[in-house]
């Protein structure tokens, strides 16, 4: 392999297993590496000990108690993950589309996300700039849209699909 692609490649492949393991993080209580490595591994991901050692220390990732009374690894707070409770693995967790729900009462409209979705999708929707939404309020996981008077829900669904094609599907 040519050096310019081979550092590509690895650089792919750390990125994934980054965003792999602030997932498996988020999504499970790991209390130790070897939890850690294994989770890793039943995703793909064969790693050192000391390599896992880096990633945790990039990551600015510290131990804190769980509600069980557990340490568990934990991500600092200003990232995106927060700690959920299915159990789906950490890459059908980043295929997944962050919508989930749109419901409307009047003029007014909530759009539910998986948690840290939300700003960016109020985002392409400000810019998209559709007539019928007069603006956005974004949280880690809720969207509040306000409506123009007169509008059908079913325009903004409309609207909304060219942002979010998962939308038309509910």
């Amino acid at each position: 392999m040519q050096p310019q692609i081979e550092y590509l490649y690895i650089m792919k492949v750390k990125n994934s297993r980054i965003e792999t393991l602030k997932m498996l993080i988020s999504s499970k209580e790991l209390g130790s590496q070897e939890e850690v490595l294994q989770a890793l591994q039943n995703e793909g991901f064969s790693l050192t000990q000391a390599t896992l050692s880096r990633d945790l220390k990039q990551l600015k990732v510290a131990k804190a108690a769980s509600m069980n009374g557990k340490y568990v690894y934990v991500l600092p707070n200003e990232t995106m993950y927060k700690r959920v409770h299915k159990h789906t693995t950490a890459r059908d967790m980043l295929e997944t589309p962050g919508f989930i729900s749109l419901n409307f009462s009047g003029n007014m409209g909530v759009i539910k996300t998986r948690p840290g979705y939300a700003s960016a999708i109020a985002y392409n929707i400000d810019n998209s700039h559709i007539p019928e939404i007069l603006g956005t309020i974004a949280g880690d996981d809720t969207i509040f849209i306000v409506i123009k008077d007169g509008t059908h829900p079913n325009e903004i669904m409309e609207s909304l699909g060219e942002i979010i094609p998962t939308i038309l599907d509910e």
